[in-house]
């Protein structure tokens, strides 16, 4: 359960993720080598020096009891001068503080208050204002006395050094290690763009680089495209010699039935028409692959164009008012998508009376929405509509015009060729199908 908390937080990206990989482990050593140094050092250091010089203050404490009663402030300066230490004898009291003075992050000057005051339970109170000097009074029989010392006696001279090394140095080697895993991961985000490419239909130059694993990857990728590749042109060769070996028999057969009675002959031309019909349907589904090359196009001219064509054919077909669409460069297939739009409206038009066109944008994708007035097709059924083949009877209405089941499928072959997809729903305008061709930008 908290990992999977954690794991929202995470980044997605593989540059967000090799980045922590590499950070998690410098940073977490340098906490951890932090804290042992300042427990060790600032702690344990300072408390032995602390207590080094907790001697030499008993020893002065001792020599000034020792004293005549009327011990002057020179003979107190003689006393403690060897050892480094200034006495004042008579401390004004209104210079005492109330309570200890000490830095929020003074971690030297905590230790030291500590140890001093754990084995001199006679000091008063500490001044740690200033970071060069330590200033204490002590109860004593002859009154409060004020000692003062220099701090570089009980702390370690710039013992924030191998911090500042520490954080620098890591900061600078962490830096050097991304430039190199940045150059690791660089072809693997090339093999993962030419494969989002080839999977819209768009071939880019690729050469397999970067570490051996990466090479093996990226060479695999190559060998696959290539072979698809081929797969494609050798489908497409077999079905022009099919197309010729089809045509050829059919047009000798209409041929023939030219020379008939008009009467008998009517039935057989229109089994012949139909089968010339079925023949380009499969074809046009079948060489979804041989089209035209990738351009950079405005989609809204497409609807245009597609809107331009009905009118002249007396269609009822509208388009809605789209948008964001007048500037608009896209990669795509003009022609392929023309083909599939055509297909949706010529569905539309067979079982409804009416259809729109409208087009709509986004960050990420474009959305083609052709909807019409007619029966649409059930939920259930919207998954089997997009196979090749298929013909919903129950579904649509077949007085209006007969298929062969690969209007929606080529449709959808042309979608997943741009990156995208095809939807099917129900129009909230017309009330009938509504068929949505996404195409990924």
């Amino acid at each position: 359960m908290l990992w999977m908390r954690l794991k929202r937080y995470l980044p997605r990206g593989l540059y967000g993720r090799a980045a922590l990989i590499l950070l998690l482990p410098v940073v977490t050593l340098q906490l951890l080598v932090s804290i042992v140094f300042i427990q060790r050092h600032y702690e344990g250091v300072t408390e032995q020096m602390s207590r080094s010089i907790l001697l030499e203050m008993r020893y002065v404490l001792a020599q000034i009891d020792a004293a005549p009663a009327a011990v002057s402030a020179e003979v107190a300066q003689d006393i403690g001068m060897p050892l480094g230490i200034t006495i004042d004898l008579y401390p004004d009291p209104e210079n005492i503080p109330v309570r200890d003075v000490r830095g929020r992050f003074d971690l030297s000057g905590r230790a030291l208050v500590k140890t001093l005051r754990a084995d001199f339970p006679e000091i008063r109170v500490f001044d740690l204002s200033d970071r060069h000097i330590v200033d204490l009074w002590i109860d004593s029989p002859r009154g409060h006395l004020k000692l003062s010392f220099d701090r570089s006696r009980v702390s370690a001279s710039n013992p924030h050094q191998l911090i500042v090394i520490m954080v620098v140095l890591g900061a600078l080697l962490t830096l050097i290690s991304y430039n190199f895993l940045r150059n690791q991961l660089r072809p693997i985000k090339r093999l993962a763009l030419a494969a989002t490419e080839f999977g819209k239909g768009r071939v880019v130059p690729f050469n397999p680089t970067g570490a051996a694993e990466v090479r093996a990857a990226g060479t695999a990728f190559l060998d696959m495209r290539n072979r698809i590749e081929r797969q494609t042109q050798s489908r497409t060769m077999m079905l022009s010699g099919i197309s010729h070996d089809l045509r050829t028999p059919l047009t000798r057969l209409r041929l023939g039935l030219s020379l008939m009675d008009d009467v008998e002959a009517a039935p057989l031309i229109r089994d012949v028409d139909d089968m010339q019909h079925l023949v380009d349907v499969f074809l046009d589904f079948a060489r979804d692959d041989a089209l035209d090359d990738v351009v950079s196009c405005n989609p809204a001219d497409i609807l245009t164009q597609i809107l331009d064509i009905a009118r002249r054919s007396d269609h009822p077909v509208t388009r809605r008012d789209s948008t964001g669409t007048e500037d608009l460069q896209v990669r795509l297939r003009p022609m392929a998508i023309r083909r599939a739009l055509d297909n949706l409206i010529g569905n539309a038009l067979r079982y409804g009376t009416k259809a729109e066109i409208s087009l709509h944008v986004s960050e990420r994708a474009l959305r083609f929405t052709v909807e019409d007035d007619g029966p649409g097709i059930a939920p259930q059924d919207r998954e089997e509509a997009l196979r090749p083949f298929t013909r919903l009877d129950l579904a649509r209405n077949q007085d209006r015009g007969s298929g062969v089941g690969l209007g929606l499928a080529i449709v959808a072959d042309i979608a997943r060729v741009h990156g995208g997809s095809l939807r099917l729903g129900q129009s909230d305008a017309l009330g009938g199908l509504q068929a949505d061709l996404v195409i990924a930008r």
